[in-house]
């Protein structure tokens, strides 16, 4: 099994409750759960983590780098504000998906810039919780070019 760190950033403890009509009506826990079933399916070990705290999610990464072979990071808010976190993921060994839960392209223009995009192999977006499984899927198909 392949270890897989999912990070979760502010407000994602709230799912479920906070604006379902743009977030969906799953928990994070519900989310969590999936990602787990998910990651067993599919080779994966799926850790995951959220923080509301840009310092914590900067050592859960740090940490990440030395015991994760990949990341899958939903950044939310400071997706938009933190070049700190952009920095950390850059200097990572492993690679790293952006993901968000709404298509952050159709929403308030102060959502269309990404700070942590340049620094991830790629970005999944606009797919409800199912962006982390897609997510999940792109690693395994990294690891598998690799292996080749």
């Amino acid at each position: 099994m392949i270890p897989i760190l999912v990070l979760h950033g502010p407000n994602l403890n709230l799912l479920g409750k906070r604006e379902p009509d743009i977030y969906g009506h799953l928990s994070l826990d519900e989310i969590n759960q999936r990602l787990i079933e998910l990651g067993n399916s599919i080779g994966l070990k799926v850790e995951c983590k959220q923080s509301n705290y840009e310092g914590e999610l900067i050592d859960v990464l740090q940490r990440a780098g030395q015991s994760a072979k990949g990341v899958v990071f939903n950044p939310a808010g400071y997706t938009h504000t933190s070049v700190a976190l952009r920095d950390t993921i850059a200097a990572l060994d492993i690679p790293v998906i952006e993901v968000h839960l709404s298509n952050t392209q159709a929403r308030e223009e102060f959502r269309n810039r990404s700070l942590i995009a340049p620094v991830c192999v790629g970005t999944i977006s606009g797919f409800g919780w199912y962006s982390y499984a897609l997510a999940l899927h792109a690693l395994v198909n990294i690891f598998g070019q690799q292996a080749s």
